[in-house]
C-alpha cells in the first residue's frame, strides 16, 4: 500500500504532467493558450474521478478534507486556472502534512558500531529525485498562475522574460485574470510561506522562487493601491475583497521574517533586483528587445529602506558586498567567471560608493559611521582567495572615499583603529599595565601583521593620497620605519611591506614634510613621538614581528653599546631607503639639510662641551648623527646624491657658509679647507660650461655674494682669496664677466683643457686633484702624486716623489700615491717591480693609518703586490698577521692585525686555485688567531678561516678534521656571542663554497657538524646564534635535497655502435 507521501506526489504529477491525457484524447484545435485552458481542466477532472472513485486514493481523500477545514478562501470559481491553483496548494499543504506526521512515527534505529562507517538512515519525510521534480514543477505553476499575474506592472520579473512557457501563460492569465487579485495573492502568498515552514520543503520553494516571494509580500504590504477599486464598477467592488488591517501588518511581519531567514547575499541581491529602473530585456518568444516596466517610486522607496536595514545590520556590510559581488560568478562556483568578476573593478566601486553614502533612513551620519566602519575594516580580512581581492578593493575605495567625504568620522572610526597597533609602539606619554613587566607582549604578531598590510592595501594599492590620509600616517611612520629597520636584520615578510609602505609616503607628502620626517626618523627633530623606549621589536612564531617590554640592562656600557649600533643601524637603513627614490630629488634634499645642519654647529664649537640639550638631544649627540648621516649618503650615493643643479648650488652654499662661520672663528681645519676648495671648483665649473645655466640657476646663486666676499677677505691662502673674488664677480655678471684664474679652476675640476665633459661632477681621483690644485699648489709632489697619468711609465725621478707623497701628512695626498703605486704594480712597471721590498714597507706602514682612505688603499696594494709575488709577500704578511706591533697599544695592534686579514682574504681570492699550495700556512695562522685573547680577533679570523675554506674547495683534505674540532670548541666554550655567530657561520660557507662537493669532501665530518648545529640551537641563548644555526641547517637540506633529487635534464645522447 503506497503511503500518504507518495500519494500526494503522485496526485502533484497527475496536475502537472498532461501526457497521457494527450495520447488518449482528441487535439483541441485553438491556439495555445486555449490547449493550456483545456489541459488543466482535464489534469483537474481526472484527479477529482480518482479520489472519488478509487479507493486506493481514499487515504488521500481524507487529508485533504483534514486540511481543507482550516482555509478561510473558497476552493469553488468559475475560474479554471484558479481552481488549477487551490487544487495545487491543497495537496501541497497535504504533503507538507503527510512529512511532518511521517516524521513524528520515526524512531531513528541505534547504530552499529560493528560497521560504524555506515550512513544512517534517511528519515521518511526525504523527498527522492523525481518527487523533488514534481514539487518543483507544481510550485512553478503556483507561482506562475497565482503570484505573477496579480503583480502590478514593474513589480517582479516579467512572465515574458523568463521561458517560453511562462510567455504563454502571461497571455492566458491576463485574459482570465479576476479583479479578486489582492485577495487571490494574500492567499497564494500565505500558503506558500507556510508550505515553507517545513525544513524538507522550504528549500524547494525560496531556491527559485524567493524573488517572486518577496514581490508579493512588498506587494501586499506596502503598496498604496492595495485594493484597486478605483478601476473597477460599482458592482464589482461589493463583490471584490482587500486587504484587513491585520493581514496587511501580518504581510509586513511576514517579509521581515522572510527576510531573516534566508541567506543574506541573496536578500541584497534579490532587492537590488526588485528596485532595478527601466531596462532594456530579451523576449523569450520573439527575441527581440523591449523596455521593461520601472519600478513604481513606492517599490524603489521600500526597497531602498530595506537595503539600508540590511547594510545597518551585524555583518551587513559583508551581506551587501557579497550580494553584489558575487552575482558576477565570484561565488563558491569560481572558476573564470571568478575572475572575471575580480577584474570587475567598476562594480567593486560602485559597492564602494553605496557604502561610503549615508543612506536617508539613518538617524545621523555619525551612528552610520559607528556601525559601518567596523565591519569596512574587517573587509581587510577576507581569507576566501576566490573573493579576497574584491573585498580589499571594495574595502580600500570605501575608505578612501570616506575619508574624502568625512574627514573627522573617518579619522575617528576608520583611521585610529587602522593604526591603534602602530600607535601603540609610540612614546605617547601613556604606559600599559604591562610596561613594568619584561617580556610582556604588547602588540602580538597577527595584530602587527594585519595593521601593517592593511595600511600597504589602504595606501600602496589604493594610491589615492588625501591629506587628512596622509597627516593621519605621518604619526606612525616612527614606528613602521623602526619595524622596518628590524625586519632588515632577519628574515620577515612585513619588510617589503614597511619599505613600500614609507617610500608610498614620502613620495606623496611635500617635499618640505617628506625632509621633516627624516630627520625625525634620524633623531634630529622630535615634533612626533618616536618608538617607545621601554618597548622593542622582536621576531614572532610564524615570519613575523610583535612589540614586547624590554627587559632591564644593567650594564651602562653594553646599554650604550646597543644605543650607538641601533642609531647606526637605522641611518644605513634611511639611506638603502633613499636609494629606492633615485627618480626623486629628495635624497639631495635632505643631504643639503644636513650640510646645513653642520654649518649651524659649526658656529658653536665651544658649545661642544657644554651639556646643552635640544628635544633631548646634546649638541655633541646632534652633531655626530649628523656627521652620520653625511657620511652614510656619501657611501651610499656618492655624487649622485647631488641630482641637479640647484642642489649643486645648495651644496656650494652650505659649504661656504660653514666655511665662513669657521674663519670667523679661527677654527678651519685642514678636511674643511678642502672641501672648501672642492665647492670652489664646482661652482667654477659650472661657470665655465659644465652645464647651462639658466637665470633661475643665477638667482639661486645671489646668497653666495657675500659668502664669497668673507672668504675673500678673511681667508688666509692668497690663491682661494683671489679664486673667492673673481667667482664673485662672474656671479654677479651672470657669467658676462670672467677672469682667468675661474676658468683654471674650471679645467681643474673638470680634466683637461681639450675634454668636454657634460657631467656635473666627476669622479673621486679628478675632485682630489682639483682639491690639492686649488688648497696645496705650493707641493709639487702633490701635484704629482694626484695627477700621475697611468697611461705613461714615470721616470725613477718621479717614481721616487709619488714614494715620498705616500707620507704625505694631507690625507688626499697620501691616498692618492698609493693608488698610483698600486696600479704601477699591477701594469707590472719595472720600477716597482725592482722595488718590491720597499713597497711592501710603504704599504705596511699605511696600513697602520687611522684614516679609511688611506689603509683601504694600502690593503689593495698590499693584496695586489701579494698577487703577483705570493711567494716572497705571502710569508711576510703572515708573520706580520701573528706578530704583535711593538710599542703601539692594545687596540691598535688588533685593527692593524684585522686589516691585515682582510689583506689575506683578498690575497687568496685573488691566487684562486692556487690557493691550495698555501693552504697549511693560511689555516695554521688563522687557527691560531681563533686562540687569541681579544674577541674580535677571535671572530675576525674565524671568518677569515670560513673565506678559505670555501676557496680550497678538495683542497681540504685532512685539515677538514681539525677545522671541525676548533668548531666544535668555540661553539661549545666560548663564551662572546660574536665568536660563536662567527664559528657558526663558517660552517656555512664551507657549505656553499662546496655546494654538492660538501658529501664527498666532508663525509667523514658531515655528520659531527650536523649534530653541532642541532646542538646549538637547543642550548645556545643568543638569537643570532640560533638563528646562523638554522640557515646553515637549511644550506645542508638544499645540498641533500639536490643529491638525492636532482634536477631533470632534456640530453640528447648519440651512441655510435660498434
Amino acid at each position: 500500500m503506497a503511503t500518504p507521501l507518495s500519494r500526494v506526489t503522485e496526485a502533484l504529477r497527475e496536475l502537472t504532467e498532461a501526457g497521457a491525457r494527450e495520447a488518449s484524447g482528441p487535439a483541441v484545435q485553438g491556439s495555445r493558450e486555449d490547449v493550456l485552458l483545456q489541459t488543466l481542466s482535464d489534469n483537474l477532472s481526472i484527479l477529482e474521478q480518482k479520489l472519488q472513485l478509487d479507493p486506493n486514493w481514499a487515504t488521500l481523500q481524507q487529508l485533504r478534507e483534514c486540511v481543507m477545514s482550516q482555509f478561510t478562501w473558497s476552493m469553488k470559481s468559475e475560474d479554471v486556472v484558479w481552481n488549477f491553483v487551490t487544487e495545487l496548494l491543497v495537496l501541497l499543504l497535504c504533503l507538507k502534512q503527510a512529512m511532518i506526521e511521517l516524521l513524528a512515527e520515526f524512531t531513528p534505529p541505534k547504530p552499529n558500531r560493528k560497521t560504524p562507517e555506515c550512513a544512517p538512515a534517511l528519515p521518511p519525510d526525504t523527498l527522492s529525485i523525481s518527487q523533488q521534480k514534481t514539487v518543483q514543477s507544481a510550485l512553478q505553476f503556483v507561482v506562475t498562475l497565482g503570484i505573477c499575474p496579480y503583480l502590478l506592472p514593474g513589480v517582479g520579473t516579467p512572465l515574458s522574460c523568463r521561458s517560453d512557457f511562462a510567455a504563454t501563460v502571461e497571455k492566458m492569465v491576463h485574459r482570465l485574470a479576476s479583479l479578486r487579485g489582492i485577495s487571490r495573492l494574500h492567499t497564494v502568498t500565505m500558503a506558500l510561506l507556510e508550505i515553507a515552514r517545513h525544513p524538507s520543503l522550504e528549500s524547494l520553494v525560496l531556491t527559485r522562487h524567493f524573488g517572486d516571494l518577496l514581490a508579493s509580500l512588498c506587494q501586499l504590504g506596502y503598496s498604496p493601491n492595495k485594493c484597486q477599486q478605483n478601476s473597477v464598477s460599482q458592482e464589482d467592488r461589493e463583490t471584490q475583497k482587500g486587504l484587513t488591517t491585520t493581514e496587511w501588518q501580518g504581510c509586513q511581519q511576514a517579509l521581515q521574517n522572510l527576510l531573516d531567514r534566508v541567506y543574506q547575499p541573496i536578500v541584497i541581491k534579490e532587492l537590488l533586483i526588485l528596485q532595478g529602473g527601466v531596462k532594456q530585456v530579451r523576449s523569450a518568444m520573439g527575441g527581440k528587445a523591449q523596455t521593461r516596466s520601472q519600478a513604481p517610486a513606492w517599490l524603489r522607496r521600500q526597497c531602498g529602506h530595506l537595503l539600508s536595514e540590511r547594510l545597518m545590520k551585524p555583518r551587513g556590510v559583508q551581506a551587501v558586498v557579497r550580494g553584489i559581488v558575487e552575482g558576477a560568478g565570484a561565488g563558491i562556483a569560481g572558476g573564470r567567471s571568478a575572475e572575471t568578476a575580480a577584474a570587475d573593478w567598476r562594480k567593486c566601486d560602485t559597492v564602494a560608493r553605496i557604502l561610503a553614502s549615508c543612506p536617508q533612513q539613518c538617524l545621523s551620519v555619525g551612528d552610520y559611521y559607528r556601525q559601518v566602519c567596523p565591519q569596512v575594516l574587517e573587509l581587510f580580512h577576507i581569507k576566501d582567495k576566490l573573493t579576497a581581492h574584491q573585498f580589499q578593493r571594495v574595502a580600500t575605495t570605501t575608505l578612501l572615499s570616506m575619508v574624502k567625504e568625512q574627514p573627522e568620522l573617518a579619522e575617528k572610526y576608520l583611521l585610529r583603529p587602522l593604526l591603534a597597533p602602530l600607535i601603540c609602539c609610540l612614546d605617547t606619554g601613556e604606559l600599559s599595565e604591562k610596561s613594568g613587566q619584561g617580556g610582556i607582549v604588547i602588540v602580538g604578531e597577527l595584530e602587527l601583521t594585519r595593521c601593517v598590510e592593511d595600511i600597504y592595501k589602504v595606501c600602496v594599492v589604493g594610491n589615492d593620497p588625501s591629506s587628512r590620509l596622509l597627516e593621519s600616517l605621518k604619526p606612525v611612520i616612527p614606528a613602521i620605519f623602526s619595524l622596518y629597520c628590524f625586519t632588515k636584520r632577519g628574515v620577515s615578510h612585513l619588510r617589503s611591506g614597511c619599505q613600500e609602505i614609507l617610500l608610498w609616503f614620502l613620495q606623496k607628502c611635500e617635499p618640505q614634510v617628506a625632509v621633516l620626517v627624516l630627520k625625525q626618523l634620524t633623531g634630529l627633530e622630535q615634533s612626533t613621538p618616536a618608538l617607545h623606549p621601554l618597548y622593542h621589536f622582536t621576531a614572532g612564531d610564524e615570519g613575523g614581528v610583535k612589540l614586547s617590554v624590554k627587559e632591564a640592562v644593567s650594564d651602562e656600557d653594553e646599554a650604550l653599546y646597543e644605543k650607538v649600533s641601533l642609531e647606526q643601524w637605522r641611518t644605513g637603513c634611511l639611506a638603502e631607503l633613499l636609494s629606492n627614490l633615485q627618480e626623486s630629488s629628495l635624497a639631495g634634499d635632505f643631504f643639503i639639510e644636513c650640510l646645513k645642519g653642520l654649518t649651524c654647529l659649526a658656529g658653536d664649537m665651544d658649545g661642544r662641551l657644554t651639556p646643552s640639550f635640544t628635544d633631548g638631544r646634546s649638541e655633541q649627540e646632534q652633531q655626530l648623527v649628523t656627521l652620520q648621516l653625511v657620511a652614510a649618503l656619501c657611501e651610499k650615493f656618492g655624487h649622485f646624491v647631488l641630482s641637479n643643479t640647484v642642489h649643486v648650488i645648495e651644496f656650494v652654499i652650505a659649504t661656504l657658509e660653514r666655511s665662513c662661520v669657521n674663519l670667523t672663528h679661527k677654527t678651519e681645519e685642514t678636511v674643511e679647507a678642502q672641501t672648501l676648495s672642492m665647492a670652489m671648483g664646482l661652482i667654477a665649473a659650472m661657470l665655465g660650461g659644465a652645464v647651462q645655466l639658466t637665470s633661475a640657476d643665477f638667482d639661486a646663486m645671489k646668497p653666495m655674494l657675500p659668502r664669497l666676499e668673507q672668504i675673500s677677505a678673511l681667508h688666509p691662502d692668497p690663491v682661494i682669496q683671489e679664486l673667492a673674488s673673481d667667482l664673485r664677480i662672474t656671479v654677479a655678471t651672470h657669467g658676462a664677466f670672467s677672469t682667468e684664474t675661474v676658468a683654471m679652476a674650471a679645467h681643474s675640476t673638470m680634466g683637461k683643457p681639450n675634454q668636454h665633459d657634460d657631467q656635473l661632477t666627476k669622479p673621486s681621483q679628478q675632485k682630489e686633484a682639483g682639491a690639492v690644485t686649488y688648497g696645496h699648489q705650493q707641493s709639487p709632489t702633490s701635484l704629482k702624486a694626484g695627477g700621475t697619468d697611468h697611461g705613461n711609465n714615470p721616470s725613477p725621478s718621479n717614481f721616487q716623489q709619488i714614494l715620498q707623497a705616500a707620507f704625505d701628512p694631507e690625507v688626499p695626498t697620501r691616498a692618492a700615491a698609493l693608488r698610483t703605486v698600486t696600479q704601477m704594480i699591477q701594469q707590472r712597471n719595472p720600477d716597482a717591480l725592482s722595488n718590491q721590498e720597499k713597497l711592501l714597507s710603504v704599504f705596511l706602514e699605511n696600513l697602520k693609518h687611522e684614516d679609511s682612505f688611506v689603509y683601504l688603499s694600502s690593503i689593495q696594494g698590499l693584496s695586489v703586490l701579494s698577487d703577483v709575488y705570493p711567494a716572497q709577500i705571502l710569508p711576510q704578511l703572515l708573520d706580520e698577521y701573528q706578530t704583535s706591533s711593538q710599542g703601539a697599544g692594545k687596540t691598535r695592534c688588533v685593527e692593524t692585525r684585522m686589516k691585515m686579514g682582510e689583506v689575506l682574504m683578498r690575497s687568496t681570492r685573488a691566487l684562486g686555485e692556487l690557493a691550495s699550495h698555501y693552504r697549511d700556512p693560511l689555516i695554521r695562522v688563522f687557527l691560531m688567531g681563533t686562540r687569541d685573547s681579544d674577541g674580535t680577533m677571535r671572530a675576525s679570523s674565524l671568518s677569515n678561516l670560513g673565506e678559505l675554506c670555501q676557496c680550497l674547495d678538495f683542497a681540504l683534505g685532512s685539515v677538514v678534521h681539525e677545522v671541525t674540532a676548533c668548531l666544535d670548541a668555540i661553539v661549545k666554550t666560548e663564551r662572546e656571542a660574536e665568536v660563536r655567530r662567527a664559528a657558526v657561520h663558517v660552517i656555512t660557507l664551507l657549505l656553499r663554497g662546496l655546494g654538492e662537493k660538501a658529501l664527498q669532501v666532508l663525509s667523514d665530518v658531515l655528520r659531527d657538524l650536523y649534530r653541532l648545529l642541532k646542538y646549538v640551537i637547543q642550548t645556545d641563548d643568543d638569537e643570532l646564534v640560533v638563528l646562523h644555526a638554522q640557515l646553515t641547517l637549511q644550506e645542508m637540506d638544499h645540498i641533500v635535497r639536490r643529491f638525492l633529487f636532482p634536477e631533470e635534464k632534456l640530453e640528447k645522447k648519440i651512441v655510435i655502435l660498434p
